[in-house]
């Protein structure tokens, strides 16, 4: 019977049972890809991580999988397996090998204890979203205050801009109609103004119906909001998500350079060790 360790944290949190939960099975070298999706779609998180020998020059590499499907980047899993991994190896900069190359994670202690992490997500390409009508429908909303636009960084996001705050607290998104959307995988509706934004997001079509702090949406909103003159270049956005499915979560984020030349793209935030355990299969 083999044995498989994993340790959960709550991602973009300071404090246990909030932010995004994260499953880290931290040796995956005996583990099958379809066992890792059957794993992951045990635990039943909006990702789960597996931690295998490193490949590239970086310190791990690591494979993400939602419930449904296996994505070559996110951001909570890279943030939170960077607090598993990077105080027992005593490192201030992990460097975490994904599907997108390597993501290095700087990260801040108080004594021994990490506290703080900022990672250098891959650089989105963006494209206009072709079905934004279909979308907005679904979304249940008439217009966007900015264009509709997809930025994809390993995964496909697409921003749809509301009026305040409470608008976005309010949706009632048709799920049916979003998981049938064409060529997107997660619908991010946005609020806010100056460097406070607030945040759903939505993908069914990948097994989460929303998720509680989506940190490869945060960097792509950064530089949605820079783009289209919401926020300078360089500013950093303090981004709130998660109240609505009682899991509040706080996440950090700015875009570097300019719309013609995008420089660096940097997300940070908070996490917690909540529990370890392990499978025996």
């Amino acid at each position: 019977m083999a044995r498989h360790r994993y340790v959960v944290c709550d991602v973009f949190t300071d404090r246990p049972l909030a932010g995004n939960q994260l499953a880290v099975f931290t040796d995956a070298r005996d583990l099958e890809p379809e066992t890792m999706q059957a794993l992951a779609r045990e635990m039943n998180y909006a990702e789960s991580v597996f931690v295998l020998p490193p490949e590239r020059g970086g310190n791990v590499r690591i494979r993400i999988f939602t419930p449904a499907v296996e994505v070559p980047f996110a951001g909570h899993p890279t943030l939170g397996t960077a607090f598993v991994l990077a105080g027992p190896l005593q490192l201030q900069v992990i460097r975490l090998e994904t599907g997108m190359g390597i993501v290095p994670v700087e990260l801040e202690r108080e004594g021994a204890r990490i506290v703080f992490g900022r990672m250098e997500q891959p650089l989105p390409s963006v494209e206009p979203y072709a079905a934004e009508q279909e979308l907005l429908a679904a979304v249940g909303v008439e217009r966007s205050e900015l264009p509709v636009e997809v930025y994809d960084n390993g995964i496909r996001h697409v921003y749809v801009c509301l009026a305040s705050p409470g608008e976005v607290a309010a949706l009632r998104p048709d799920m049916a109609a979003l998981e049938q959307l064409p060529a997107v995988l997660c619908v991010n509706c946005i609020a806010g103004s100056g460097l406070r934004w607030k945040t759903r997001m939505f993908a069914p079509a990948g097994g989460v119906g929303e998720d509680a702090a989506t940190g490869s949406a945060a960097g792509p909103l950064a530089l949605h909001l820079a783009r289209h003159g919401r926020i300078a270049f360089g500013d950093e956005i303090e981004i709130s998500q998660g109240a609505e499915i009682n899991r509040p979560s706080t996440l950090y984020a700015r875009a570097e350079g300019s719309a013609e030349r995008l420089e660096r793209v940097e997300v940070g935030g908070s996490a917690v060790v909540v529990a370890r355990g392990e499978f025996r299969l």
